[in-house]
């Protein structure tokens, strides 16, 4: 007789969910993280931070997959759990955002700037709705915000522990935007080896400046260029879920940076994902309307099947 297979446990489910998202495919990482959530809940285990994270990564693949909905109903779940979780926060921001909802999305990013102010992407989405709000409502326009909640000191303090010492094996390749700022000696010796990996671009040896641009980034973290560099030559080598990585990264730290986008884009491209390819571009024109390569691209891709 044949084996019974045997069923995966939540844990599982959730990294082949992780897996399917780092790779573009958000629906089957829909698919994972719903079962996951469904197999911990059933196993009648109380785990809240668990149970917060699974919701908070299953909002990420709705919100790349353009289910704004669907992601502020899993991030308001995961928020449930554990208060105050500024992944959940951010990510129902931009869905907030994307549906015009700019009240709503200014409150969550007023939020997490209190949770930490050194957040890029809560910066940028707070002087975005700022400006979409004083178009709509004028000069009074903090007079018809919802109430923004106080983060505790209790919640700020441990929030920052468990954000330190999370590992990657807790995130769904959404990569923190914390990054320890480096000092003068090491921003020093990182900029000396990305030039060096800058030299093997041009020689067309990506190969060596992918290492050196790793090096870089070893010893300057916060280096948005290293990313966007390395990027480049991941996608010269064909390794298009890494340049999707290194681009994810430096979107985290810059959320309007051009060549994050556009790379990003190229990588989506040549995995056949055409919606966050087109995404990615769309955003690139936002930015700059007149950007040709981005333009032609776009040109290309919805002309895909």
């Amino acid at each position: 007789m044949p084996q019974k297979r045997r069923s995966q446990s939540w844990t599982e489910l959730k990294q082949a969910g992780n897996e399917c998202f780092r790779a573009g495919q958000y629906g089957e990482a829909v698919t994972h993280y719903s079962q996951s959530i469904l197999q911990l809940e059933k196993s009648g285990q109380k785990k809240k931070e668990d149970l917060a994270i699974l919701y908070s990564n299953r909002a990420a693949s709705y919100l790349k997959d353009g289910n704004c909905n669907e992601c502020i109903k899993d991030c308001t779940e995961s928020l449930e759990l554990v208060p105050f979780g500024f992944k959940a926060l951010l990510r129902r921001a931009s869905a907030y955002e994307a549906l015009e909802r700019y009240r709503q999305a200014y409150v969550d990013y007023k939020t997490v700037l209190q949770i930490d102010c050194n957040i890029p992407a809560a910066h940028d989405g707070v002087n975005r709705m700022t400006k979409a709000l004083t178009d709509i409502d004028g000069p009074s326009w903090r007079e018809k915000l919802p109430p923004i909640p106080t983060v505790p000191m209790s919640v700020k303090e441990s929030l920052a522990q468990a954000t330190n010492s999370a590992s990657n094996s807790q995130q769904n390749g959404v990569i923190d935007n914390k990054k320890k700022a480096p000092g003068p000696e090491a921003v020093k010796k990182a900029k000396t080896l990305k030039e060096e990996g800058n030299a093997f671009v041009k020689k067309g040896e990506h190969k060596k400046a992918v290492e050196k641009y790793t090096q870089s980034l070893s010893q300057d973290p916060t280096e948005v260029t290293t990313y966007t560099n390395r990027a480049l030559c991941y996608l010269s080598l064909k390794m298009y879920k890494e340049a999707i990585s290194d681009c994810d990264e430096a979107l985290l730290l810059d959320s309007a940076n051009i060549k994050g986008f556009y790379r990003r884009a190229q990588a989506y491209k040549e995995l056949k994902n055409k919606k966050s390819c087109i995404e990615d571009l769309n955003n690139v024109l936002k930015i700059e309307p007149n950007n040709a390569a981005a333009q032609k691209l776009l040109h290309e891709v919805q002309k895909m099947k």
